[in-house]
């Protein structure tokens, strides 16, 4: 019910308008000028003396103003005009508004086909803007493939503004040689600063988490990259401050295969289809740790410290890779601060981990990638009440033993 409270925030936008002006493909938005129009006629026909509504017909232009095309409109405003013309007259013995109300309809019907002309146009410059975000979207968020990388995955993304449709969080898996990385972080700030910094990181993390051996290296290149743009925007005098971003970097390493014939071959993703516990790597750059979420219950990683991406000066020691077991029905949730700071009315942060306990008591199954994330988005926007102050998203993993 409360996701349907934040979907809401964004059914004002020009789309949403006409497909609740659609009935079977086919428009309507004809309907509601002319049923006003022939109200307003039939009632002035039944009018005694000199209360005449005839009048009344320079609503219908504007009523078609709102919802019609110009060339409606504008049909409209003529229809308008003769039918005050035809009804004034039908009765020439009897009271006539007469020529200033006359004026008033085909005054009021040119004023609302030029109206008109200006909302259609403001309508164009919003649904190509909303193209292009939608395309800075698919360059940050890339759509990914089903179980991409030898990974099940799932994850959401709600901007803060429902119309911005695209901000600072950003997540991403590659498969490479050496195994499958996952990266989920959040960019400091908001604009397009910030969604500029998050295409440059995951640009950065494609290449390198496919090239790379060593998933301490694709950090070290993370690290690196982050100081380098600060750098760049700097010398464009764009006062950005200090950014940084918080994440965290996942590798799932790979099983090279017992034979290996001539030619380079990629290795074999670990996963269900294993007997035992798999390995996971982590680092965290100043970001909440994951959670591993399974039938048998919900634990933190216990992975800790870790500055946040940009932030190296003050703590110039190596990045430290964490090597943890991971059970074969563990699910790994990486959220962003939009979820865990997530208040209700009371100013009471979301109880991530308690919501999700409660979900997998309920449902062994809720620890699959696709629940898990419906789980962590209905019960944020819950939460908050459908009122996001932050871009929320979390992202769901787990491995799925068939090929990377």
């Amino acid at each position: 019910m409360t996701s349907r409270r934040y979907l809401r925030a964004g059914r004002r936008e020009v789309t949403y308008r006409h497909e609740m002006l659609h009935v079977r493909g086919r428009s309507v938005a004809w309907v509601p000028p002319l049923l006003l129009l022939v109200a307003i006629a039939v009632i002035d026909y039944h009018t005694i003396g000199e209360f005449r509504i005839i009048s009344w017909i320079v609503l219908v232009p504007g009523i078609a103003a709102a919802i019609c095309g110009v060339w409606g409109t504008a049909v409209f405003g003529a229809l308008s005009i003769a039918t005050f013309a035809i009804v004034d007259n039908a009765w020439p013995h009897e009271f006539q508004t007469g020529l200033p109300d006359f004026i008033l309809v085909a005054v009021g019907g040119f004023l609302a086909t030029l109206a008109c002309a200006v909302r259609v146009r403001g309508e164009s410059r919003a649904l190509h803007m909303r193209n292009v975000a939608d395309t800075v979207r698919r360059t940050v968020l890339r759509p990914l493939p089903p179980s991409w990388g030898g990974l099940e995955h799932a994850g959401f993304y709600l901007a803060a503004d429902a119309g911005a449709r695209v901000g600072g969080d950003f997540y991403d898996i590659q498969p490479g040689p050496y195994g499958t990385r996952v990266l989920v972080g959040d960019v400091q700030g908001k604009g397009l600063g910030a969604v500029e910094t998050a295409a440059t990181l995951l640009g950065t993390f494609r290449e390198a988490g496919f090239h790379e051996p060593e998933l301490a290296v694709v950090a070290e290149r993370l690290e690196e990259r982050m100081l380098r743009h600060r750098g760049y925007t700097a010398a464009l005098g764009r006062a950005e401050g200090d950014r940084f971003a918080t994440a965290v970097l996942l590798g799932f390493p790979a099983e090279w295969p017992a034979t290996r014939g001539p030619g380079p071959e990629w290795p074999r993703a670990v996963g269900p289809g294993t007997a035992g516990p798999t390995t996971v790597e982590v680092v965290v750059f100043g970001h909440e740790p994951p959670l591993a979420v399974g039938p048998g219950g919900v634990r933190p990683l216990p992975v800790t410290g870790g500055l946040p991406l940009g932030l190296r000066e003050l703590d110039p020691t190596p990045v430290c890779v964490h090597r943890l077991p991971l059970a074969a029905d563990e699910t790994l949730l990486v959220v962003t601060d939009g979820v865990t700071e997530a208040r209700d009315a009371d100013g009471t942060f979301y109880p991530l981990t308690e919501d999700v306990v409660r979900a997998v008591a309920r449902d062994a199954r809720a620890a699959e990638p696709a629940r898990l994330a419906a789980v962590v988005r209905d019960g944020t926007l819950r939460h908050s009440g459908g009122r996001l102050d932050d871009d929320t998203t979390a992202f769901a993993v787990r491995r799925t033993g068939g090929p990377g």
